[in-house]
């Protein structure tokens, strides 16, 4: 298997007043293309820390962070945008759409971005949509859907740009547990199609849905464990 990331004694503190917070303390980490895995932890565990550095919405304050085979640890911040945008899809738990565009304009941004003609953004924006099973919504603005339906959305702008990694951050928090299961088998779906999922949850059963777990505490991998029974 190919690593798709590789994170070697990355570190990452904070300075709040006087004090420097230690949010990550020298985390090592190895994510092989195609895997589903979850990263859990309480609150100030250093989860969403990690999740902005594998992200690259943060650098780490030393160590080493390679993205598909490129040290992506100190770049600048132009140069992070432009990795981002072609190698992550992000899923929100606030969805993060635009409200006064309509569900196929909201999963064409990336494709602006990411300099694609308009006729071929429409068209793998509808492809994408369809998948997600809003082929017959696309027209619809964010109130207009429901919260499933906005997260199928969400889901369809990360998939657009055929990304290096999924990271969906606490996807199904403002979902009911019925909605947050459909989101969790169109995860899998997901998945199934070789895609690089990293779901960063609180919440144990949207976890055991992933075939691997990452335990965090105190800025430290507590665990790192094969899920032998993930849930369908």
């Amino acid at each position: 298997m190919e690593p798709v990331i590789k994170l070697s004694n990355i570190v990452k503190n904070y300075k709040v007043g006087t004090q420097i917070v230690r949010a990550l303390r020298s985390v090592s980490l190895t994510i092989n293309k195609g895997e589903y895995v979850a990263i859990m932890g309480a609150s100030g565990s250093g989860k969403s820390t990690l999740m902005n550095v594998l992200g690259c919405l943060d650098t780490p304050t030393s160590g080493h962070y390679w993205l598909n085979g490129q040290d992506v640890s100190h770049l600048s911040d132009d140069e992070l945008a432009e990795i981002r945008n072609k190698e992550i899809g992000f899923i929100f738990q606030t969805f993060n759409l635009l409200p006064r565009n309509t569900a196929l304009e909201n999963v064409m941004l990336p494709l602006v971005y990411a300099g694609v003609r308009k006729q071929e953004r429409m068209v793998r924006a509808e492809k994408i949509l369809a998948e997600v099973g809003l082929a017959d919504r696309i027209e619809h603005k964010p109130n207009e859907l429901s919260g499933g339906q906005r997260q199928r959305v969400a889901v369809a702008r990360a998939l657009v740009n055929t990304p290096s990694i999924v990271l969906a951050d606490e996807p199904t928090g403002n979902l009911d547990s019925k909605i947050s299961e459909e989101i969790m088998r169109l995860f899998a779906d997901i998945h199934e199609k070789g895609n690089t999922l990293i779901v960063v949850t609180h919440e144990e059963d949207i976890a055991m849905h992933a075939h691997r777990i990452i335990r965090l505490k105190d800025g430290e991998i507590e665990s790192d464990q094969i899920n032998p029974n993930p849930k369908i």
